[in-house]
Order: C-alpha cells, then structure tokens, then sequence
C-alpha cells in the first residue's frame, strides 16, 4: 500500500510516498507578468546525478532546489535530518533507483564506505575495514575516511598489522585526540 507524506520543509507544496514516488500538491500562483496560474497536481518527472541516483526539481517561495529522492524518503519517512557525514541513507540493494522505503536504511558513513567498498576489486585485498594491498609496494596500506577526507595511516608487511593501526587510529579519533 502506498502511503504519503509531506516533504519536512515542503509541506503543503509536496508530498513523497513509501515507494519513493514524488508529488506536488495543487496549486495556484501569479506568474512573471501577472497571470493566474494553477496545476491540480502532478507526480515530478524524476532525473539523474551523474552518480546514478534519482532527484526531482523542488521549488518554494521562487526558490529552485534538486534533491535526491531517497534523501526526501528517508527525511519524511525515517525522520531522517541531513548531517554531512555522521549518518547516511543507504540503499540496501546497491540500487541507487530503488528508493522503496523497504529498501532504505540509515548507517554511518563508515559502514556505508565499508559496505561499498567490500565490492571494488581494489578494497577485494583485504578482509578489514580500512586496510588494502599496495601492489606497487608489496605492502598491506591502511587509511581511514573522516569527515569525506581520507587520512593515509602507513603500509604494513602484516594485514593484520594495518589492522591494528587503523583500529588504533579510530580509537585516536572517536577519544577526540
């Protein structure tokens, strides 16, 4: 079943449903030169980043914005409020035009590093977090993501050692230091 909600900040101008779909709510409205204009509604045409996720074009009080659809589901439907990187919405599937609400999660955007990076054949080296091999230098590399920067941590002869060193460092981190 299919249910609606108004977008948090959009409300009364548009509405999201658990399937993802987007709706604008009838309106009327003055136009450039004067005229009365009006719609009785209508679903939005959706479009594409050039990352592959679908967004649609919002506007209130004349201003235009894109927004990422699992972002407005995720915002009406999980409460979800936008924190650059401490939380993230995740599409459980990998399939970034799968916006079914069944299919979204929110996770830390060090799971969601972790979680897409354990499909690329470069982090495909090494069974932890943060830890691939180097094969220019025949040596385990250890880095971590804070705050959408990558901080190299150093290369290893042991896996595990890097391990330990990227552990370390994000015991470092959370401690504030």
């Amino acid at each position: 079943m299919e249910i609606w909600k108004d977008i948090p900040g959009y409300e009364g101008l548009y509405q999201v449903s658990n399937l993802g779909r987007v709706y604008a709510l009838p309106k009327e409205w003055i136009g450039n030169k004067g005229c009365k204009n009006s719609h009785n509604g209508k679903y939005l045409s959706i479009n594409y980043s050039s990352k592959g996720y679908s967004r649609v074009l919002l506007c209130s009080k004349g201003i235009n914005k894109t927004r990422e659809i699992h972002q407005l589901v995720a915002e009406a439907f999980l409460s979800h409020k936008p924190c650059g990187y401490k939380l993230v919405v995740d599409h459980i599937d990998n399939d970034k035009s799968n916006n079914n609400l069944d299919n979204l999660q929110l996770i830390s955007q060090r799971e969601n590093t972790s979680k897409n990076s354990s499909k690329s054949i470069l982090h495909k080296t090494s069974k932890y977090v943060g830890v691939h091999f180097d094969k220019s230098r025949n040596k385990y590399a250890a880095s971590i993501q804070i705050n959408g920067r990558s901080i190299f941590i150093g290369r290893f002869n042991c896996e595990f050692t890097a391990h330990l060193a990227y552990q370390n460092k994000l015991k470092e981190i959370e401690n504030g230091k």
